[in-house]
């Protein structure tokens, strides 16, 4: 997608990092609790500059927001840090991925992208794969209510556990 003017610019706080954003681009931010398709607000602008004038903000600017939608959530490469010490038995392995978040930056301060409100709804509207057997409502059978029924009773009649003692070694002589 063309970026309609790319001298509007900002830069913006997210998750302890800053990111210079322009409208049409996409960014990998840390994990935001948002659903994907939907729009979020990223209030930590630093820096805008709209071509004419640049606005610094300290530490951000009032008023200013960063609108961008979210595309997906998924997960960043692996990274491993090792630590040996050799004839010492020091062996310290750690790894992880990150959980990420992929935006879109939509528009900054209300100046963006045009959007194509009627062609976004109607995709949304209509599920896909999986989700249409998940729209589907299924009746449960009268056995299986019942079994539930019974699991759940089992499980309410069960005597709570009583804690174990330890018992002190005996001394011997």
């Amino acid at each position: 997608m063309p970026k309609p003017d790319s001298s509007l610019s900002a830069v913006i706080v997210s998750g302890g990092k800053q990111y210079r954003v322009a409208p049409g681009d996409q960014i990998l931010v840390d994990r935001l609790a948002a659903e994907p398709g939907s729009s979020v607000k990223l209030g930590r602008v630093l820096l805008f500059n709209d071509g004419n004038e640049i606005k610094v903000g300290s530490p951000a600017i009032d008023g200013l927001d960063v609108d961008a939608k979210v595309i997906a959530h998924r997960r960043g490469p692996r990274v491993e840090s090792i630590r040996y010490k050799s004839k010492k038995r020091v062996r310290v392995h750690h790894g992880g991925r990150a959980h990420l978040t992929a935006l879109e930056i939509i528009g900054i301060g209300g100046v963006g992208l045009p959007t194509e409100e009627k062609e976004d709804t109607a995709r949304a509207v209509k599920p896909k794969g999986r989700a249409k057997a998940a729209a589907r409502k299924r009746v449960a059978t009268k056995a299986e209510v019942v079994a539930a029924e019974r699991v759940v009773e089992e499980k309410v009649e069960a005597p709570p556990k009583k804690p174990t003692r330890r018992t002190a070694k005996k001394e011997t002589k």
